[in-house]
């Protein structure tokens, strides 16, 4: 990623919030503030930052609330969710809702910025052989790389839905690993980056969500194939590798 890395903290709790602004600007990051939900998702919607880190207890829009704004404008950066909520249901609904990570509260600096910089390599990795392509299909549909989006046939008409940025990037590392086997341990390294706390349940859920979106029976998947026991196989039958 080129130029400098711009993070905006989305926090309430004014000694947090300072604290995170001088540390992240200590590791060179420029670094964005608000202290609620509105004003959160305005700076974001308007200045674009490479990551958002954002509490889920806000005064006025809540955490979530803010998320899928985000999401629903397909805005391209990077959400990592703070929160002291650290139960499994947490981090699924986190998640669920287009979380590119979720780091349980309290947490060190250094734990922090190491998620940083492994969600900045994942934006920046893009995978292999896909660099030039800007759109690829997918049985009936029809997936825009460069716009988040899948469309496909519907009973009235094409249906747009966006993606994730981590459902892209695990639908990029299906498409350059065609064929193979694929153990969700190494999609948890590989996608979500060595270290990431996401669990198993968390890759089977981004790959129920990919199905509902990619495969015209989700029941019945064309493309993203179970492997009982070890993972999933991705393959486009009939349209070669």
């Amino acid at each position: 990623m080129s130029g400098k890395v711009r993070i905006l903290v989305v926090e309430d709790e004014d000694a947090l919030r300072l604290a995170l602004i001088d540390a992240l600007t200590g590791e060179g990051f420029e670094v964005l503030e608000a202290a609620d939900g509105e004003r959160g998702l305005a700076v974001a919607l308007s200045e674009g930052p490479d990551v958002v880190l954002l509490d889920l207890m806000l005064p006025g829009r809540d955490g979530f609330s803010v998320l899928r704004a985000i999401r629903q404008d397909r805005l391209r950066s990077a959400v990592i969710v703070l929160s002291a909520r650290g139960e499994e249901w947490d981090r699924v609904q986190g998640f669920e809702v287009g979380a590119d990570d979720y780091v349980v509260k309290p947490f060190s600096t250094r734990e922090l910025v190491g998620r940083i910089r492994a969600v900045l390599r994942r934006m920046d990795g893009g995978a292999p052989g896909m660099e030039h392509a800007s759109r690829v299909r997918v049985g009936e549909a029809l997936v825009d790389l460069a716009a988040y989006s899948v469309t496909k046939p519907g009973q009235h008409g094409d249906r747009s839905q966006g993606l994730s940025r981590l459902e892209l990037d695990l639908l990029r590392f299906f498409l350059n690993h065609e064929g193979e086997t694929l153990e969700r341990g190494r999609l948890l390294d590989e996608v979500w980056g060595h270290g990431a706390d996401p669990t198993p349940r968390t890759v089977d859920m981004h790959v129920s969500k990919l199905r509902h979106k990619l495969e015209r029976d989700p029941e019945r998947p064309r493309h993203i194939l179970t492997v009982h026991g070890v993972g999933y196989r991705f393959s486009r039958p009939g349209e070669g590798p």
